[in-house]
Order: structure tokens, then C-alpha cells, then sequence
């Protein structure tokens, strides 16, 4: 018995061609979209493209804002704080684009930031609580003899920057003295894994102006504006508003 060969419909002159061009137009009629998880998509169902829509709110936020313009900080907490338009109590973040991966450090606020943050010392109802995949905290303190005992569960702590090491500070003889000083305001940063990208909230929309403008020129100051290319201000739903860094 012969080779049997299948015409595609719409595509009459591809039973003239080899085998492999004829797998390659099949491929080209048919685009696949393998990244187009979440998104809404247009109502012309005859095209694979995806859209994402801002928000009619989102939209009318951003005609406010003078598109390229960079503002002092003072100014641009005041703007923010009239251009959001969410019904919740949003969080004020700072986004920054630095010269480099694995720019950390720790910066104490003057002001709070309105985030309640469980600080946990090791014991051995830590490490039971771990042993069964609790983790109730979000710093984790020891002291240098529990370390051992702790190394089992760095491949659970370590992606979620809970592991404690010496860089960060969580690693003290100590230890009742490092959860009072992340209690009163200490702040840990760092860049993304893979990214000079630093994202960190300083406060809450409903906090004074003033508390946020300190807050976030700690941060700028801590992080150190030599490293900073740019830094943007937004909440937790708004647009974002590019701040001027002073010298």
C-alpha cells in the first residue's frame, strides 16, 4: 500500500511541497500564545492577541500626572494621595532601579510604617513548629548555638529570605536585644534575586505627609544615591510618580 498523504484545508498547494515546508506553514497558521495566562482578551475572536485594560479609575488617576515629569518628594506624596482613588487604607511603596543586584542593608524609620511585624527567636518550639511546616514570623533570630540544629530547614527559610546570617543581623549572642530594635522600626531591604529592582513599603495612605517624606528619604539615603538610577513613588493601586533625587 501507498503513502498516504493528508490535504489541509485553505492550503491547496501544500500537497505539492516536501514534508518538512509543509510542517512549517501548518506551525505558521496556527500561532500558539503560551503567555497569555490572566489576561482579558479582545472581543475580535478572529486574532490571538491579548490586551491587558487599566481601569477606568487607574486611567482618569494617570491623566493627573504630567507624563515624564519628575516631582520633589513633598510634592509628590500630596499628589499621590489625591490621585488614589481605592476604598482601602493602601500601602505607600518606594520602587527603585538601582546600578546593581545585592544592594542590602537595614534602615530604622523615624515614623512607623503601619505593618505589624512577628519577629521569632529560636527555641525548640520554633524548631518543632518548622519540623511541621509552621512559619509564624516574618524575621527569624537566633542565637549562633541553635544554628546547627537550623541548617536543616535553609532550603525552606533560605528562599524566603527568613534564614537568619550574619549580614542581616539576625544572628546574635544576643538575641531579646535584635527583636527590640526590628520592633521599634528597623527595616531590612535588598534587590530582587536576579534584578537591581527594590521594592519597600514606608507607610500607609492615611499617614501624615510628613511621616512618609521622612520615611522614604531614610530609605533613599540608606540605600545610598549613588546606586539609585531612579525611584518612583505609588500605592498600592495607583499609578506611579517619578521622584526627583536631590543631591
Amino acid at each position: 500500500m501507498g503513502k498516504i498523504r493528508t490535504r489541509v484545508l485553505g492550503l491547496e498547494n501544500i500537497d505539492k511541497k516536501p514534508e518538512a515546508e509543509v510542517k512549517e506553514e501548518v506551525k505558521a497558521e496556527k500561532p500558539v500564545d503560551l503567555q497569555g495566562k490572566g489576561k482579558k482578551e479582545t472581543k475580535d475572536t478572529k486574532t490571538s492577541t491579548k490586551v491587558s485594560v487599566k481601569g477606568k479609575k487607574h486611567q482618569a488617576a494617570e491623566k493627573k500626572l504630567e507624563k515624564g515629569k519628575k516631582m520633589k518628594l513633598a510634592e509628590a506624596v500630596e499628589l499621590l494621595k489625591k490621585i488614589s482613588y481605592a476604598s482601602f487604607d493602601e500601602s505607600v511603596d518606594v520602587h527603585m532601579n538601582v546600578d546593581k543586584t545585592g544592594i542590602r542593608g537595614e534602615v530604622e524609620l523615624p515614623f512607623t510604617t503601619g505593618k505589624t511585624v512577628h519577629v521569632a527567636v529560636v527555641n525548640d518550639k520554633v524548631l518543632e513548629d518548622l519540623a511541621q511546616g509552621k512559619i509564624e514570623f516574618d524575621i527569624l533570630v537566633t542565637h549562633p548555638s541553635f544554628m546547627p540544629k537550623l541548617a536543616r530547614f535553609a532550603k525552606v527559610l533560605g528562599p524566603k529570605g527568613l534564614m537568619p546570617n550574619p549580614k542581616a543581623g539576625t544572628i546574635s549572642t544576643n538575641p531579646d536585644e535584635v527583636v527590640k530594635k526590628f520592633q521599634k522600626g528597623t527595616l531590612r531591604f535588598k534587590t530582587e534575586p536576579k534584578f537591581p529592582i527594590l521594592h519597600q513599603m514606608i507607610g500607609k495612605k492615611s499617614h501624615e505627609s510628613a511621616h512618609l517624606v521622612a520615611n522614604a528619604d531614610a530609605l533613599i539615603k540608606a540605600v545610598g544615591k549613588m546606586h539609585i538610577k531612579n525611584v518612583f513613588l505609588a500605592t498600592t493601586m495607583s499609578p506611579s510618580i517619578e521622584i526627583e533625587i536631590e543631591e
